[in-house]
């Protein structure tokens, strides 16, 4: 069954998860609006939108669910080298609008975005309240990688990256999970699985625990406002596991 949520009403509880369609995996409810309260909202329990342009919003809530946890992003002895030459000065929340934008474009042999405008609004208003953050990475004062996301309590919800140079956006993962541990983080949703995830360190949960984990780790401090220290920094990966890979 799939519910339809009321466009006037933001506040208003999503069904559970347990109910979201095995077949399109995940698929949960439409409609509503992408407003930061409802957004946050479905964040908070597992849920969140992906819709195609000119299509009405959707929300969903796949099962398996794919997740990382900062501790153990596999790091490649390639990676690892390139970390060692410092190739790239990596930032964060110093260039949203320009991160979401690069995210946005279309990828090599794809045809549109699912980031349309009304999308990349809803998000930059969830920056503007210090719920979404962006990791920049930079060579020679040009914007070459990065990602964004969304964190509630201790956990990131990981959205997009781009990479406009190698490993660039390794890089920032690389830093995120780096600060994340510092900061208490639990857990980074990825959402969906891919082969590039799973490389990196990734692993699938049941649903069922990852509602658990989010139970756990949402109400926990986090990092509350702007993740922009003034600073650039240059990740080692030191702490993150050495991975496997040539």
């Amino acid at each position: 069954m799939l519910f339809r949520l009321d466009p006037y009403n933001p506040a208003a509880p999503f069904p559970s998860v347990d109910l979201a369609e095995e077949e399109p995996n995940g698929l949960l409810a439409i409609g509503g609006d992408l407003t930061s309260t409802r957004l946050i909202n479905g964040y908070r329990h597992g849920v969140f939108p992906w819709f195609n342009p000119g299509d009405p919003i959707l929300w969903w809530s796949p099962d398996p669910r794919t997740l990382l946890f900062p501790d153990r992003l596999r790091v490649s002895r390639s990676l690892r080298k390139r970390l060692r030459r410092q190739p790239y000065g990596v930032t964060m929340d110093r260039a949203f609008d320009a991160v979401i934008a690069a995210c946005s474009a279309p990828r090599a042999g794809a045809v549109g975005t699912w980031l349309v405008p009304e999308m990349i609004e809803a998000y930059r208003q969830l920056h503007r309240r210090r719920f979404a953050h962006s990791v920049e990475v930079w060579h020679e004062e040009q914007l070459v990688g990065g990602l964004y996301g969304v964190a509630i309590g201790g956990v990131f919800f990981g959205e997009s990256m781009f990479s406009r140079a190698d490993d660039a956006s390794k890089v920032a993962l690389v830093h995120l999970c780096e600060r994340l541990q510092q900061w208490g983080f639990g857990v980074i949703d990825c959402q969906v699985v891919s082969e590039h995830l799973i490389r990196l360190g990734a692993v699938e949960v049941p649903r069922a625990v990852f509602t658990r984990l989010l139970a756990h780790w949402t109400p926990h401090p986090g990092r509350p406002g702007s993740w922009d220290d003034g600073h650039t920094h240059y990740p080692v990966g030191e702490r993150l596991d050495g991975g496997s890979d040539a």
